[in-house]
């Protein structure tokens, strides 16, 4: 159940970046056909697939994503704001996706106190929403962090000296690798990412609690 609504959320992740980059002068991720919904079109073999299935059977933290959309920050009619638009426009397509979620829920409870022989799939519509509601809070914690070549990094790189900035920025060239050793070193950075999804998520409930129809997996 989580799979497609994870698969959607990194394709508008990386759709948002295009978009975002368009707007702001670089026309690179729609003038190779990335700027679409297609998720074929955004699906990595490595990362997407290849890499979080060694990462499961290994007991390692899993760890994955989308192909990343080409951007070209020379097109940006401003370099500094460019880059900090577009690194912040896919977590904010996240957080748009979470917040959607929740008039969803109570849509759902709604028409399910309206139409009892409903019930079962829009209580699974709930659960869907509710899941969706805490990847996508996940995503935006997670490339949140200012770790390269995660989309926290560019925003974070900004404030640092042009000396510092430069070498924190060439961190990126080592990329997953970097990622992987952190997760797996330092198993506390799982639960930093974690924790704030689920205090949200707790707070959304509180909203919608009273609209969740009899969970139909149970």
């Amino acid at each position: 159940m989580s799979a497609p609504l994870l698969l959607f959320s990194m394709v508008a992740h990386e759709y948002a970046h295009g978009w975002a980059a368009l707007r702001q002068g670089d026309p690179t991720a729609w003038s190779l056909g990335r700027l679409t919904w297609n998720p074929v079109k955004h699906i990595d073999p490595f990362m997407t697939v290849i890499l979080p299935i060694m990462l499961g059977l290994a007991g390692a933290p899993i760890l994955g994503g989308a192909k990343p959309i080409p951007v070209n920050p020379r097109n940006y009619r401003n370099l500094r704001r460019g880059d900090i638009i577009v690194s912040l426009a896919g977590v904010t397509a996240n957080l748009l996706i979470a917040l959607a979620c929740i008039p969803v829920i109570v849509i759902a409870g709604a028409l399910g106190d309206l139409l009892p022989a409903a019930t079962r799939p829009l209580a699974l519509l709930q659960r869907m929403a509710e899941i969706g509601i805490f990847l996508n809070l996940v995503l935006v914690v997670f490339n949140l962090l200012p770790i390269p070549p995660l989309d926290g990094s560019h925003v974070f790189k900004w404030l640092l000296p042009p000396t510092l900035a430069n070498a924190y920025v060439r961190l990126a060239g080592a990329g997953v690798l970097v990622l992987v050793a952190i997760l797996y070193f330092v198993p506390q950075v799982s639960s930093f990412v974690v924790a704030p999804a689920e205090f949200v998520l707790a707070a959304a409930q509180r909203v919608y609690f009273s609209f969740l129809l009899p969970n139909p997996l149970s």
